[in-house]
């Protein structure tokens, strides 16, 4: 018996002709890089360091794009955005020990956020993979231990014929769902080494899909068939799957409201007569939620954020689609199902019939009106004004991508954003610093749109010196800071907490001259001006920096009490 994917291993003669006559002076770092080559790849991010010059040497030498960021955590946080907007995983290149450290929180968020990122850091020499303290720089005793806690696998190469299968298993990795970052290393000797095998020209994976189980899907459809007041709650595994479409699908023949998580923002249209929008941080929708007798939650696992700060207390029965086992019942009992969202989807489209409720359209503006009397009581104009501002500035299309920022966290509640995966944001970790090499990330994969990358002043500082990384590839990127002096979210919050704040405090720079002094061009605007500034930033060619000077306030939290 032949089957299809058998044919692929024999090579055409094209293959057998590289192979056989493999170009001298080829070292591990070509089988990298071809390794690379063969999966797919064209874009690589990261920067050179001592151990990895073998590797960049062989960059050089072959068609891969190469963005060279100026910190490693930047470089990861391009490669997570690049790989949620295309899908693809995104090799990270990077070098041993202070390197490969430095890119630790990127990856933590690129874990927390299910993005695809192909981590891939030198190592110091062979002999000193066995522990123990050879004294060479850079070494750490135990590397990959860095790391394991942190991304979803870890791959040693110890010698160059383990190199183009290690990264294709990484790759497999990366790709089955849930997405996620995955980390291979290579001494240094491995890959400075001259090498005889073949040109890597075959690289063909297969992640494997994540079905439901039939069993449960055909309980899940009998408890929405008869649920009197069914609810939904999208999270960011609905963007993923690309199930934005059977999740309407699902929501009209079911008439269930549909609550879109922070990551899941756009999963639903946000004007659909059932959409509850993304007020979670708000009573009224969890007050909603809690009433509903089956509340089916897509690609979410419940966490602080998605369930008020831990205060929600479903009283009906819960149906939880999750591609995470991690994540599966972790907050919630539940019927758990652990599968990709799109199939689940798709499995109880077939099965559940129509369901009839020409209340429910009114009962979601019901609680919409509650929502915005109560934000309205709060005299937070402003704050409303200004994200109303970029929401006009910004292409419907185009991408947008924030920081841990008090705008941000309006703009994870308050925020249209119009299509799914269309608006990103560090709340998967919670780490600074995201915003502006996310959207450079963006703007390499896909630079038809305009990107838009938002950060307070105290985030911006984080990230800065990408501006050269702007200016140097030329990419489409504004950025929006919003000064405030200091670290704006955590001086309330201290505030609130302690009734003073303490090194929230941040003497800044002049944003705007210090765009300039990148050959970026800058402009000081105010919340009046705004929308056009912002607009005429996003239409010209090339990066742009905008700076508005306000304090914002948040609207007051809603999980210690209702009203």
């Amino acid at each position: 018996m032949t089957h299809d994917h058998d044919l692929v291993l024999r090579p055409t003669p094209a293959q057998t002709e590289a192979a056989l006559n493999p170009p001298p002076g080829r070292t591990g770092g070509d089988l990298v890089v071809e390794s690379l080559a063969a999966l797919g790849a064209t874009t690589v991010f990261g920067l050179p360091g001592q151990h990895a010059l073998a590797v960049f040497d062989a960059l050089g030498r072959s068609d891969l794009r190469c963005i060279g960021l100026r910190v490693e955590n930047n470089a990861g946080f391009a490669a997570d955005a690049y790989g949620r907007i295309t899908g693809e995983a995104a090799p990270l290149l990077l070098s041993t020990g202070p390197g490969a450290l430095t890119s630790l929180a990127a990856l933590q968020e690129a874990r927390a956020a299910s993005a695809p990122v192909l981590a891939i850091s030198s190592q110091v020499p062979a002999a000193g993979l066995g522990g123990g303290r050879h004294g060479y720089l850079h070494e750490l005793p135990d590397q990959a231990a860095s790391f394991r806690g942190v991304v979803k696998s870890v791959h040693t190469v110890r010698s160059q014929s383990q190199i183009p299968s290690a990264i294709a298993e990484a790759w497999t990795s990366a790709l089955t769902v849930p997405h996620g970052p995955v980390w291979v290393e290579i001494p240094q000797d491995v890959l400075v080494a001259e090498t005889s095998i073949p040109v890597v020209t075959g690289g063909d994976t297969f992640p494997e899909e994540l079905p439901p189980r039939p069993e449960l899907t055909a309980v899940a459809a009998d408890l929405l068939a008869r649920a009197e007041r069914p609810a939904i709650i999208a999270g960011g595994g609905v963007v993923r799957a690309d199930a934005s479409k059977k999740l309407r699908q699902l929501a009209e023949r079911l008439q269930a409201p549909v609550v879109t998580t922070f990551g899941g923002k756009g999963a639903f249209p946000w004007t659909h007569p059932l959409s509850l929008q993304s007020w979670l941080e708000d009573r009224h929708t969890t007050d909603f939620l809690e009433d509903a007798d089956v509340l089916l939650v897509i690609g979410s696992g419940l966490g602080e954020l998605s369930s008020n700060y831990h205060t929600f207390r479903p009283r009906g029965r819960v149906i939880q689609i999750e591609a995470d086992l991690g994540k599966l019942e972790s907050n919630h009992p539940a019927l758990g199902i652990h599968a990709d969202a799109r199939l689940a989807l798709q499995a109880l489209l077939e099965t559940v019939g129509e369901r009839t409720d020409p209340a429910a359209p009114e009962r979601v503006r019901e609680v919409l009106d509650k929502v915005r009397e109560r934000v309205a009581a709060q005299e937070l104009a402003l704050e409303q004004d200004v994200l109303a501002a970029v929401r006009k500035a910004l292409p419907p299309r185009a991408p947008s991508f924030w920081d841990m920022t008090v705008l941000a966290y309006w703009a994870w509640s308050a925020f249209d954003a119009k299509a799914p995966g269309t608006m990103h944001s560090a709340q998967g970790a919670g780490g600074l610093g995201y915003a502006l090499p996310a959207a450079l990330g963006a703007a390499v994969a896909d630079p038809t749109h305009p990107v838009l990358a938002v950060s307070g002043d105290g985030g911006a500082l984080y990230s800065v010196a990408e501006l050269a990384t702007a200016r140097q590839y030329d990419l489409n990127v504004t950025w929006l800071i919003v000064d405030d002096g200091g670290y704006g979210i955590l001086r309330q919050y201290m505030t609130d907490a302690y009734g003073r704040p303490t090194a929230t405090d941040l003497p800044g720079p002049d944003f705007v001259a210090l765009a300039e002094s990148f050959g970026v061009p800058g402009v000081r605007t105010s919340p009046d001006a705004l929308e056009a500034d912002l607009a005429k930033a996003l239409a010209a060619p090339g990066p742009s920096v905008v700076v508005l000077p306000a304090v914002l306030r948040m609207f007051a939290p809603t999980h210690l009490g209702s009203g």
